[in-house]
């Protein structure tokens, strides 16, 4: 969170524009295939940040923010798929036939993973488009965590490190942050916090007028 100090000495009607940005979606694809070469390549196009992960299943930090396919052709499905659901990823998917996906999901079930986790993979992964070229899949996955990502999902903000201790300034009623807050009173052994010297002023004028009885 940003804090940005303003002043209220207008004593009149305040307006604030607020424009979100939003983080890109990270992509983490674990496997080496044509698939994976066209996902990481439309996905930085996109400007999307995008990572390969290779046998050693080292994850890079992931958030709800990151979708995490899996694309070994087989190869280490299993421990690969585990791996990507250890992980805070808001998107699993598995590159696969429904027919390998099942034998997978089966067996991580076997291991004790949970149904809750499990339901968590997409697979296979992608957008439907019939039989299409290795490289194809690709774009379909891709296009299906752009219709995700317009639907709502893919948007999570990564944990703040802190959470501000905000106090309310009596005067004008705006949020102070007491960690930097500049104007301080203290009243009848209680301490109040001001957003600017005007409302400190007002306050020490006449505290009855703004504290609760």
């Amino acid at each position: 969170m940003t804090t940005v100090p303003i002043s209220c000495t207008a004593e009149g009607a305040l307006e604030v524009f607020l424009e979100p940005m939003l983080p890109q979606p990270h992509l983490v694809v674990i496997g080496q295939s044509p698939a994976v070469t066209t996902m990481l390549d439309l996905a930085q196009t996109l400007g999307w940040r995008a990572e390969a992960v290779g046998e050693d299943l080292a994850l890079p930090p992931v958030g709800p923010h990151t979708a995490v396919v899996v694309a070994t052709q087989g190869h280490y499905d299993e421990p690969a798929l585990e791996a990507a659901l250890g992980s805070e990823a808001g998107y699993v998917g598995l590159v696969s036939s429904q027919k390998r996906a099942e034998t997978v999901l089966g067996y991580l079930r076997d291991r004790g993973v949970d149904e809750e986790a499990l339901a968590r993979v997409h697979a296979p992964a992608g957008i439907d488009l019939g039989r299409i070229a290795h490289r194809e899949i690709g774009v379909s996955i891709i296009a299906d965590l752009v219709r995700r990502r317009a639907e709502g999902e893919l948007l999570g903000w990564p944990h703040p490190s802190e959470t501000p201790h905000l106090e309310t300034d009596p005067v004008c009623e705006m949020e102070v942050d007491v960690a930097t807050a500049r104007w301080i009173a203290e009243h009848e052994g209680e301490t109040f916090y001001f957003c600017a010297p005007g409302c400190k002023a007002a306050f020490e004028r006449s505290p009855a007028n703004f504290v609760s009885v």
